[in-house]
């Protein structure tokens, strides 16, 4: 597994990130079964980089709290048994590690929020991890029912983790 992990915040984390981000990230592999070893990329960055981010690629002005951009298309979230088919295009060529994504992070957001849901940095930077994570495999929340599935999911592995609130 290879996670490329930048770290480009102004705000100092007290927090052992790169460790639970490998944690929460084979979590989730493990989770969906995943037959492969991956790779992704991974940027903690601030508010004003990720409002960048989210209006070059989203169209919407405002920061946000994690982005993440899938490089598969999925038949069926979290089905990786047509990829291998797929190889030249979803794998690397020189690693032979399937290539999930990017997830970008925003610290600001994720102090913040955690002092907002009463919990650890630890858990919010878990849970936005995760939350990537699923999206990297398929899974969406644009309706209630899909919302409600990869909530479950989330909650699941980070409980398996033992992170809680």
């Amino acid at each position: 597994m290879t996670i490329h992990l930048d770290y480009e915040a102004t705000k100092e984390l007290n927090i052992d990130y790169n460790a639970l981000i490998n944690k929460v990230v084979l979590g989730c592999l493990y989770y969906e079964d995943c037959p492969f070893e991956i790779e992704i990329s991974i940027l903690l960055t601030d508010d004003d980089e990720i409002k960048e981010i989210n209006k070059q690629f989203r169209g919407i002005d405002k920061p946000t709290d994690v982005l993440s951009f899938p490089a598969i298309e999925y038949e069926l979230a979290g089905d990786f048994s047509d990829l291998e088919e797929a190889s030249g295009e979803y794998f690397n060529p020189e690693t032979g590690e399937l290539i999930l994504g990017d997830i970008v992070i925003s610290v600001d957001r994720a102090i913040a929020q955690a002092e907002e849901y009463g919990h650890s940095l630890s858990r919010e930077i878990a849970f936005l991890t995760a939350h990537s994570m699923f999206h990297l495999m398929g899974y969406d929340h644009m309706s209630d029912d899909e919302g409600k599935v990869m909530g479950q999911k989330q909650e699941e592995v980070l409980n398996r983790l033992e992170i809680f609130r």
